[in-house]
């Protein structure tokens, strides 16, 4: 696969894997896995152009994924955040990091600290794993964003789940603002 394939195969699993299942006629169980053959199939008729596509090349896509954005299990293949749509991820709360990070715009930044964080068009809350992550994530929408930082292992002991979706990405149904504050950059981690 090149470049510009790999692109576009990783663009349409996430339409179809986070968004509209249904508009490739996929049956998608209630943690969002769909059959990896069931997948290819819909992929080759969806988008002609991928009919040399094979089963080893969606999980060559999901194994060199720097974001771990989708997970294989067993015959099936999922997104492991960005949804749309509702689903019960079940993701694992085990080895989360005491604190975790929010990107924000400068205008919403003094409104999620007085109302909290709550999902806007995805169904979760997405976390990122470092201060750089965020501010990364946070460029997507703003040249400057501001970082905020959770204190995950306070809002975990008072009941509130966190469950990591991926190599740097954690999410939540909600996180109260009695647990965020503005990040204090780190001299030490380098931010791209």
């Amino acid at each position: 696969m090149n470049e510009d394939e790999l692109e576009r195969i990783g663009r349409t699993m996430a339409g179809a894997l986070r968004h509209f299942p249904e508009n490739f006629g996929l049956e998608m169980d209630d943690q969002g896995f769909v059959n990896l053959r069931d997948f290819v199939r819909a992929l080759q008729r969806h988008q002609r152009r991928f009919h040399w596509v094979r089963p080893h090349h969606i999980i060559a896509v999901i194994e060199t994924d720097p974001k771990g954005r989708y997970q294989v299990s067993n015959e099936s293949i999922r997104a492991t955040y960005g949804h749309s749509i509702e689903l019960d991820l079940r993701l694992p709360t085990d080895n989360i990091p005491e604190e975790l990070y929010y990107p924000t715009t400068p205008e919403e930044a003094d409104i999620i600290l007085e109302t909290g964080l709550k999902p806007s068009d995805r169904k979760m809350v997405h976390l990122s794993k470092t201060y750089g992550d965020a501010m990364n994530a946070g460029r997507v929408r703003t040249d400057e964003p501001i970082i905020l930082t959770i204190d995950v292992e306070s809002a975990m002991a008072d009941g509130y789940t966190v469950g990591r979706a991926g190599r740097t990405v954690y999410l939540a149904k909600e996180i109260p603002a009695e647990y965020l504050r503005k990040a204090e950059e780190p001299e030490e981690e380098e931010i791209i």
